[in-house]
C-alpha cells in the first residue's frame, strides 16, 4: 500500500534529520497524535501538509513522497 511506503518515509527523513516526534510536530503545528498517525500510515495528508513536512526537514517534495505516491489534493 502506498500511505505504508509514505509512512516510512516521513518516519525515516525525520529521524534521518535528528528530529523527535514531539519536536517534529511542534514545528508542523500539528499533535504527537496527528505525526504519529501519519507515521502509521493510519492518516493520509493532504499535499499541503506534505509540502509542509518537506519544507519543515529540509528536502524537496519529490525526496519525501518518492515516486509511488500520488498527492491528491
Amino acid at each position: 500500500m502506498e500511505y505504508d511506503q509514505l509512512a516510512q518515509r516521513i518516519r525515516a527523513f525525520r529521524k534521518l534529520k535528528g528530529h523527535t516526534q514531539q519536536e517534529l510536530a511542534e514545528r508542523l503545528g500539528v499533535s504527537v497524535a496527528v505525526l504519529g498517525s501519519l507515521e502509521r500510515g493510519t492518516r493520509r495528508p493532504d499535499a499541503k501538509l506534505l509540502e509542509h513536512i518537506a519544507d519543515t526537514l529540509g528536502i524537496e517534495l519529490a525526496e519525501l513522497v518518492g515516486n509511488t505516491y500520488r498527492i491528491k489534493d
